[in-house]
């Protein structure tokens, strides 16, 4: 149907590339089977480069920008459609002569020693998702889209004062405006192209379950977490309040048996962090740890497990607010990493009352000073707030004022302001003056915040159970709309629940206990220790548990 290939001879020269069938059953969030899918995929790893093939770079939407195009949608009370493209890679256009042999079960009787010579991409190419997104941009270029500067995967609309914004991640799409006639005349225009399936109001999306309420939207990913959890047979592990103890010395370097295993682990809660700002600091301090995970990482990772075990229907809240004024808060913890010595930034971005976006990040080289790492801090804040505002200018949000840009190091926020050169700042690197020439321009304007007032804390370190909370409701990280009735981790450990106990139906060979309270340092270096040890020895049946943090 639409013309992938034509049959030619085949010639010495040709490099023809083989195929195969893949079978997959295609599952709704919820685990039910949606349907089964047979596709036909090229075999793209006999491909040769300059060949076959030249460029095979596309551009891959950021989350930020996704989280920014339902803030505005969600102010504006702009309709929401969520589009799919049926078999998406096999609309883009090859500008490379690429061969294959005929697909098993579909020789043709009359040519069988012809080969296809490929006119459209074919799933597995390594140019199939760069040739469909040329595809379809040119397209909606060609229709009146601009394409944003910002995100090369954001593309927007304006015309007669009505205005529409689609997002394209792949074959997935988000398509919004303020007028549904006009959102319409598009669908109606893209149909005659290509397979589209409008779906509705999106309810999943990259994998984040998206539920909307009247006063704005909710965005989490429990059936990923569930399968987080059932991957790493904790399903019905005990609870713990906070992701990260509040000690985070490396007690053992016996390094850990299974590192894939590991990285697997560190890698699905990576993408969780979507819409769980609250576990980005731990998730970062692991991941720093996938090159050689030790024993002691192993039990990090588990309890940060455990931590969304106990808050598994929290999610991102998206509350409409009329008052879309970009600020944000940076942090930095000074020479946090015992092992390097270097300082963690940590910001938040916030459109109105909504989180934009966030980082937990180590910085690159040793700060000689508080002052310093703070510095680096607020230039990191910095290109990301104009980064965010490019992105607001392309969907004509105006931000009239200054950015605030709250920081708590009082040096470092005067260091900002004022160009002053002495002994104790001289070596800063100019790369940090940008923080400098954005106020001067008055696109920033930097303030100081008390220290308990500053929200990006939670980014920087890991924090005791009352600090930690309150911050992750001022972040807006929160359960559904409607409250279930099974409660969370807080009110288990306030009606004075045991979240320390073992779980029996934890996998024997991977699982460790979970945590007990006890106020001696030396139990806690001796448990510990004799955890670790007892993981080795595989004799889990006797381990005692870790100590609670609070």
């Amino acid at each position: 149907m639409l013309h992938t290939w034509s049959l030619v001879p085949r010639t010495e020269d040709m490099n023809v590339l083989s195929s195969n069938w893949v079978f997959t059953p295609k599952m709704k969030p919820n685990g039910e089977l949606n349907k089964l899918k047979a596709r036909l995929v090229a075999k793209g790893f006999e491909q040769e480069e300059g060949l076959d093939y030249l460029e095979t770079y596309s551009h891959v939407i950021r989350t930020a920008t996704i989280r920014m195009i339902l803030d505005v949608a969600t102010a504006k009370d702009w309709p929401i459609k969520q589009l799919d493209v049926s078999s998406a890679f096999l609309h883009g256009e090859l500008k490379e002569p690429v061969f294959m042999f005929q697909p098993a079960g579909f020789e043709d009787p009359k040519k069988p020693d012809h080969v296809c010579k490929l006119t459209k991409a074919l799933y597995g190419l390594k140019q199939a998702p760069r040739a469909w997104f040329d595809t379809f941009s040119n397209y909606i270029i060609d229709y009146g889209f601009v394409c944003s500067k910002a995100d090369p995967s954001l593309f927007t609309y304006y015309k007669d004062g009505r205005s529409m914004a689609l997002l394209l991640y792949v074959d997935d799409m988000l398509l919004t405006g303020s007028d549904s006639a006009l959102l319409q005349d598009l669908l109606d225009c893209l149909n005659k192209r290509f397979s589209m399936k409008d779906l509705g109001k999106p309810h999943y999306f990259l994998g984040v379950e998206i539920e909307s309420y009247d006063g704005g939207m909710f965005l989490h990913q429990t059936a990923y977490a569930k399968d987080i959890l059932h991957h790493a047979a904790m399903s019905d592990c005990k609870l713990m309040p906070t992701p990260l103890p509040l000690e985070l010395d490396t007690l053992s370097q016996e390094p850990f048996p299974e590192p894939t295993y590991f990285r697997s682990l560190a890698g699905k809660l990576q993408y969780l962090t979507i819409t769980r700002p609250d576990i980005q600091y731990a998730v970062n301090f692991v991941c720093q740890r996938m090159h050689l995970p030790t024993v002691s990482d192993f039990l990090l990772v588990k309890r940060i497990l455990r931590y969304v075990k106990g808050t598994l229907h929290m999610g991102l809240h998206i509350k409409k607010d009329r008052e879309m004024r970009l600020h944000a808060f940076c942090d930095s913890d000074y020479a946090g990493c015992k092992d390097t010595r270097r300082s963690t930034t940590g910001f938040c971005t916030m459109l109105g009352s909504n989180l934009i976006s966030w980082s937990a990040k180590r910085q690159q080289t040793v700060s000689k000073s508080s002052t310093e790492a703070e510095y680096r801090a607020l230039t990191a804040t910095a290109q990301e707030i104009m980064w965010l505002s490019y992105l607001l200018r392309d969907l004509r949000v105006e931000q009239p004022e200054a950015t605030i840009l709250k920081c708590d190091n009082l040096s470092a926020v005067y260091l900002s302001t004022n160009p002053a050169l002495h002994s104790r700042s001289k070596h800063f690197d100019t790369d940090f003056h940008y923080i400098r020439e954005q106020v001067a321009l008055g696109m920033i304007e930097t303030q100081h915040v008390p220290a308990v007032q500053q929200l990006a804390d939670i980014f920087t370190k890991s924090l005791p159970r009352k600090a930690f909370l309150e911050l992750r409701d001022k972040l807006g990280v929160a359960g559904p709309p409607t409250q279930s009735l099974r409660g969370n981790v807080g009110e288990c450990v306030s009606l004075g629940h045991d979240v320390g106990k073992a779980q029996d139906g934890e996998n024997p060979k991977l699982s460790l206990k979970p945590q007990v309270t006890t106020n001696s340092a030396t139990d806690t270096l001796n448990e510990r220790k004799k955890e670790e040890k007892m993981l080795k020895d595989n004799r889990f049946e006797a381990l005692l548990s870790l100590p609670n943090d609070s």
